[in-house]
Order: C-alpha cells, then structure tokens, then sequence
C-alpha cells in the first residue's frame, strides 16, 4: 500500500526554502505538548511533594477539562478568530511558561529547608499552575491546529509529529537530570528545577518562532490563497459535519478515553518496583512516549485504507482494561516489570498509530469544503475522549 504523501502537488505553489516554515511547525508542535509531558514525567519531584495527594490523577482532570474548555469556546464563539495567530500564539506560550516556572519558585521563596514541607497552599497553586497549563495548550493547540488546516499537508504532519516528539524530548531530558544528581531530597530539588528551567527556555525559544512563522514567504502564500475562503465554525456546523463523521469521531473518542484512563495515573501512582523504585514509572512514561512516536511515524509508511476497519482497531482497545487489571491484581508475576514494560508499549504504540489513521482518513472522506472542519471535530472529539479518560482514571483507586 503506497504511503501517504503529505506535499502539495501545486506546481506554482512556492517552495519552502530549506523547509524552515516546516521546521518551525514541527517545533511549534512540540511546544504545545511539552508542558503537559513536563509535569507528568516529573512524577518523582511531585510524588516527594505530596506524597498523600493523586498528583497525576489530579493533573490530568484539571489539564484536560481546561484545555476542552478553551477548545468549545473556539467552536462556539466566532469572534475569536477575528484575533492574530500571532497575539493567540504569543498569549499561550507565555501561559506555558508562566505555570512551568510555579514549583521552582515555590520551592525558592519557601523558608522551610526541607523540600517535602511546603507553604501554605502551595498544593492549590500547583493545580492553578496546571490549570493555566491547560488553557494555554486549548489557545495554543487550537490556534496552530486551525492554521496548519488551511496549509499543505506537509504543516500539518509536521505539527502532528513535533506533539508526539514532545514525549520523548521531555522524558530524555527529565532521565538527564534525574540522573546526573545524587539521589538524595536537595538532588531531587536542583535536578527537577533544572529540567523546568530547560523546558522554559525551550518555550521561550517557541515565542521567538511564533513570531517568525507568519513572516515566511511561504506563509504570506498560502494565507493570501486561502483568504477569501475561510470561514467562521460555529457549534451548528460543528455538530452537523460531527454527524457526518460520527464513526471515525467515535473511533478518537474511544482511543483517548482508554489512553488517559490508564496513561499516566495508573502507571505512575498504581505500580511499584523494588528494582528501579523512582526510576520505574520515568521509564514506564518513556516506554509510552516512544512506542506512541513509532505509531504515529509509522503512518509516514503503511495507514490501514478502511475507516470501518481502524474504527474496530480503536474499540478494541477496550481490551487494555482487562490486560490491567489483571496485571494490578493478578499473579504477581504479571505486576513485574517486563509484563508492564510490554503492556505499555503495546498502548502508547496503539494511540499513536490509529490517531494519526483516523486523523489522515477523516477529511478525504468529507468534500473538500468540509475537510477542515472535520479536523476541527476530530479535535473536539479527542478532546471530550481525554477529558472523560482522566476522570475514569480516579477508578483505579476505588
């Protein structure tokens, strides 16, 4: 089966010269994601903080419902895109780095020596931080969602595949830190505070190219040709197109209601190893952040041509909540860590591959004049999937 070609066939579209407006989306991609793959991969320093409080489980309901929350707003409320790409963009990141900069500082202004005694309500401005986090990734995510749409395929594959590098970036850097530092409570402070301050710097880096992006060629080009179609998404469009394709956004809604019922809570709060003891659920998040890069990579070679077909592929995903439970109250060989290792490759490599299938196979079902809205739904639908994936993940500690 032939792969699918993500280049403009248009003879007298411009090139992209040295593919830096391709760079910059791939980059931009990995700027949405990298504050939430931040604070879930820094379970350990978290963990320490609060060790009586369900910090991914928290994290993951108040990031996700945010995040939903901005994304509807969009859809129902028009006017938001009369507001520059570059003003929603500039807004976002600066959000980002903002909430990521909220548990150093905390930990530099507190008057207590001792890192796991916090100041009064540092806990709820953690969340707040994270909540700000969550807004920022709905404006961000959106924003650059929705410009990608009216570009080439090649901008919007570049922007799909920087979210999934975000993973493996965030859990490289966070395994640097962790590892070059005793493993004592004060390496435990110096190295997350480092792995905050790199990330912020790379955000930051993203303001810079956010403001470079609409200044390409390129960009002038496609935006100027693409003018005087767009048009306004309202909730009415929205759910009359969502009809259309209410197999594939069930198929996405499926995908992310398993993944974030499971990923990151139950691996970073539900499972233990003598062997690696805080190192184990690092590298669980690793394990999912790879194999979730190596499915959505492999779309570039191989996507399944039946949308019947992926959408079964999706529902069967159900069969990880069995396969986990098993492994959290079965035999205790199945809780050790080469079972779970496996496991976790196996949903990380699942999530990414039928996302990025229902995501290309979407719009070509569609006429051409719905297809970016279709997007839109695909988005909306995945969002509701990991807003309702974060709730049932607080099941496992019932």
């Amino acid at each position: 089966m032939e792969a699918v070609k993500l280049v403009s066939s248009d003879p007298s579209e411009r090139p992209d010269t040295y593919r830096v407006a391709y760079i910059i989306h791939f980059l931009l991609g990995a700027g949405n994601l990298l504050p939430w793959n931040a604070l879930i991969t820094a379970v350990d320093y978290f963990a320490y903080l609060y060790p009586t409080k369900h910090i991914e489980k928290v994290f993951s309901v108040a990031y996700m419902i945010s995040s939903v929350m901005v994304l509807l707003g969009m859809i129902s409320w028009g006017g938001w895109s009369k507001t520059t790409l570059r003003l929603r963009m500039n807004l976002g990141f600066s959000m980002f780095v903002m909430s990521l900069m909220v548990a150093p500082v905390i930990d530099w202004t507190s008057s207590s020596t001792k890192l796991n005694e916090r100041p009064s309500g540092a806990y709820g401005l953690t969340v707040a931080a994270v909540v700000i986090c969550g807004l920022a990734d709905g404006l961000v995510g959106g924003s650059l969602i929705g410009s990608a749409g009216k570009l080439p395929k090649q901008y919007m594959q570049a922007v799909f595949a920087g979210t999934a590098s975000s993973g493996i970036i965030i859990s490289i850097l966070r395994i640097i830190t962790k590892a070059s530092l005793p493993q004592t409570p004060k390496g435990l402070k110096i190295s997350a505070h480092l792995y905050f301050m790199v990330a912020t710097i790379f955000l930051l880096f993203c303001i810079v190219l956010s403001n470079l992006q609409h200044k390409l060629p390129v960009m002038h080009q496609h935006h100027q040709s693409v003018h005087q179609e767009s048009t306004l998404c309202t909730g009415t469009k929205f759910w009359a197109v969502a009809g259309k394709i209410k197999g594939a956004a069930f198929g996405i809604f499926i995908i992310y209601i398993v993944t974030l019922s499971i990923f990151p809570g139950f691996i970073a709060e539900d499972l233990e190893s003598k062997l690696l003891r805080d190192w184990y659920p690092i590298l669980l998040i690793t394990v999912y952040n790879l194999a979730d890069l190596m499915g959505k990579s492999l779309t570039a070679f191989y996507v399944i041509q039946s949308m019947t077909r992926a959408i079964w592929a999706a529902t069967s995903r159900l069969l990880f909540y069995p396969l986990f439970v098993i492994c959290l109250h079965g035999p205790k060989w199945l809780k050790t860590e080469v079972p779970m290792v496996v496991l976790t490759f196996l949903l990380g490599f699942s999530n990414g591959y039928l996302t990025s299938v229902l995501m290309i196979l979407t719009p070509k079902s569609v006429p051409l004049s719905e297809a970016e809205l279709s997007a839109i739904v695909m988005t909306g639908f995945l969002g509701f999937g990991l807003v309702g994936g974060s709730v049932l993940g607080w099941f496992w500690i019932l």
